[in-house]
């Protein structure tokens, strides 16, 4: 069974990588990056409510004192994803996809602050390790282009994910049921894009083109969340979490391969470095944690 765990969460990470691939051929209709996130948002939701009147209609049920929990979730996670998407255009996939997993710097540091969480040595070394690598892979260190924006976009999508975490850590000590915050925090996700990112352009981008873009529409949202998502839940009640955090390596490890395979992304020396920097402090962390 351990084993069978041990590839959910492989595929997980392996699909949570395919963002910039539905960002790289969404991008050409004028389907911008607050317009994806809200994509990626409102079909989720749908398959969320679908889930939840089919298994278990308790998930609906939610206490009052913790709805401010909700909009907190939904919020963050729709600007992580928009930053995120936002960074893969102005920079590349892979240096968004690795600037994002630079979150655990900010999780660590504010867990250790809050939840007087352990703050080891090697946490240390590791967050040293992430943010080397970071200047590496941005292009600060080693000469490679650098676009101010794109990086900091990059950064702030690391932020606000570490926001997400923590928010989540918050509702699950509360008793907030996983299903239940997913739901709901993609909900308020829905409301905020639709309010914002002009919902007409979307629909007119699905009517102008509706083969290839509507199938990228919904894959955006099962491939990127619903399906890694499951996933990554199941293979927790199988394997430790520290063991589940790191081979959620994958995630930025195939996003940076599908942006050089598919669109021959420049790497340099540099970037490689600071690549691996950041895999291997992500797991470091990873080991860190696992008891």
């Amino acid at each position: 069974m351990k084993k069978k765990a041990l590839f959910m969460i492989i595929a997980a990470g392996i699909l949570w990588g395919t963002s910039g691939i539905f960002v790289h051929n969404l991008s050409p209709f004028g389907i911008t990056a607050v317009q994806m996130t809200t994509i990626r948002a409102s079909v989720s939701f749908l398959v969320m409510v679908i889930f939840a009147l089919i298994s278990d209609r308790q998930i609906f049920r939610v206490k009052l004192k913790d709805l401010w929990v909700f909009p907190a979730l939904g919020i963050s996670l729709f600007f992580t994803a928009f930053f995120y998407y936002q960074a893969m255009q102005l920079t590349s996939i892979s240096t968004a996809v690795v600037l994002l997993y630079t979150d655990p710097i900010f999780v660590v540091t504010v867990s250790a602050l809050c939840f007087k969480e352990k703050f080891s040595g090697t946490k240390v070394i590791a967050i040293a390790g992430m943010l080397i690598g970071g200047a590496l892979v941005s292009g600060l260190v080693g000469g490679m282009q650098f676009d101010t924006v794109g990086v900091l976009l990059g950064i702030g999508s690391a932020v606000l994910y570490a926001i997400y975490n923590i928010v989540t850590k918050i509702a699950m000590i509360r008793g907030v049921r996983p299903e239940s915050s997913t739901l709901y925090s993609f909900l308020c996700m829905t409301v905020l894009g639709m309010c914002i990112c002009k919902p007409s352009g979307i629909f007119a981008a699905a009517a102008a083109d509706p083969f290839p873009v509507i199938p990228l529409m919904i894959g955006i949202g099962i491939v990127t969340f619903v399906i890694p998502y499951s996933l990554y839940t199941l293979s927790m009640k199988e394997l430790p979490a520290g063991t589940v955090s790191a081979l959620a390596i994958m995630e930025p490890l195939s996003g940076t391969v599908f942006g050089i395979v598919l669109y021959h992304e420049e790497m340099t020396v540099f970037s490689v470095i600071g690549i691996v920097l950041i895999l291997a402090s992500v797991i470091l962390i990873g080991r860190d944690t696992k008891e």
